[in-house]
């Protein structure tokens, strides 16, 4: 969710770096904000800490074997808290971009897994065999005997793969209504995973959309590279970048294009600068006057991704659609202390760490009683989910496509 660190004044990687450093005055206002803090209660766990410790690897103040003290670098989860909290207003994203883009990736990244997870062709069958064969029943219990971190990442991930939603529940029309002046066109992008993992919210926002008087056009199928750019990755994030932008103008470059995944929101505002990017629930909620809920007697949690946290002013946009639902009791998780743990490639590359934050919000999604559990961001919801299998989980737009009553 924070910026690209492609752009700034300095004439050099490491002079930005240490402009960006030079911004903090070192309040501490971000500590009570930041989850990795709350969590450790160390210095080094927390934004300012990873700013001096970014400043010192990169203008040499740091020697030898720097992965012990960089691990506190890649502990963070992106999630923003500190930047929205920070009355300096300091770039702390992009700083913390900018240092993994030099220092690249996490030693512990499980990079082979993630390249799959990030190709379709790769992923697709893959998940269908893992399903049809129930690795995600019996196999983490045999790595569990496999003392390595490709293991522990194994494990991680085909517990979330257990948990992963139901697919194809929604309706799609196989006749799709052309461009008009009254029906005007948006671009929807499927992202990678999710178009796989989230294809009944693929279909169930087109469905919504079209009830609100938009033509639809899909953009192919691939990764937006915001993993990559995040984990220190900057040329492989370039390649996303261009083929995305490639598939826009043979799409006749759109003027609005629409994500159901917030974690490639930004990603994508970078690499479309020519174009309005936005998440699907934001422009929905624009034109909310436009649709009409049966009734749902259920009581649900409303997660919000730490990717949607700088998105919405005021009350987020799935609870303002939710809240059209009649009979609907629509309970929002607490933001603090922070994120569930899965923040990208997190659960995978630390899922230790990601356990104990995710803790934290299946107590308080206990604490709320509820029936379900709503979140818009995929990575989230299966790493919540498989902390609690029992617990049904969903994208809101396929809640909010079910109960859309026919024109």
């Amino acid at each position: 969710m924070f910026d690209d660190p492609l752009t700034g004044s300095a004439s050099t990687p490491q002079a930005r770096i240490a402009e960006l450093a030079d911004q903090c005055v070192m309040c501490g206002l971000c500590l009570p904000h930041c989850p990795t803090y709350a969590l450790d209660a160390t210095e080094a766990e927390s934004p300012r800490g990873r700013i001096r410790l970014a400043r010192a690897l990169t203008d040499g103040s740091l020697t030898g074997d720097l992965n012990p003290v960089r691990e506190y670098l890649d502990h963070c989860l992106s999630c923003g808290q500190c930047e929205r909290a920070c009355p300096s207003q300091v770039r702390y994203g992009e700083l913390l971009v900018q240092t993994r883009a030099i220092i690249g990736p996490a030693p512990q990244r499980p990079t082979r897994l993630l390249d799959i997870v990030s190709h379709p062709r790769l992923a697709t069958p893959l998940i269908r065999l893992a399903r049809v064969l129930r690795a995600p029943q019996w196999m983490p219990a045999l790595l569990e005997r496999v003392h390595s971190g490709t293991a522990t990442s194994m494990r991680a991930a085909l517990r979330m793969l257990g948990s992963s939603p139901s697919r194809g529940a929604a309706a799609r029309s196989d006749t799709r209504p052309a461009p008009t002046p009254e029906r005007p066109r948006v671009g929807l992008f499927p992202g990678c995973m999710a178009s796989e993992q989230e294809a009944a919210a693929l279909k169930a926002v087109e469905r919504l959309l079209d009830a609100a008087g938009f033509a639809v056009q899909h953009l192919p199928v691939r990764c937006c590279g915001a993993m990559d750019r995040h984990d220190g990755l900057p040329a492989r994030a370039t390649r996303a970048a261009r083929a995305t932008e490639k598939d826009w103008r043979h799409a006749d470059s759109p003027e609005t294009v629409l994500t159901i995944t917030s974690g490639c929101l930004d990603t994508l505002r970078h690499d479309l600068p020519a174009t309005r990017v936005e998440d699907a629930l934001d422009f929905l909620a624009r034109h909310a006057d436009r649709l009409r809920f049966r009734p749902l007697a259920l009581r649900a949690a409303l997660h919000v991704p730490c990717t949607r946290g700088s998105e919405s002013t005021g009350e987020d946009a799935a609870l303002r659609l939710l809240r059209r639902v009649p009979e609907l009791d629509v309970q929002v998780l607490p933001t603090a202390p922070g994120c569930c743990g899965a923040a990208g490639s997190h659960a995978l590359t630390f899922p230790a760490r990601a356990e104990r934050l995710r803790a934290i919000k299946l107590e308080q999604i206990d604490d709320l009683a509820v029936d379900r559990l709503l979140s818009s961001n995929i990575g989230c919801r299966l790493h919540l989910a498989a902390g609690n299998p029992a617990l049904p989980t969903e994208h809101p737009l396929t809640l909010l496509e079910r109960q859309l009553e026919s024109a």
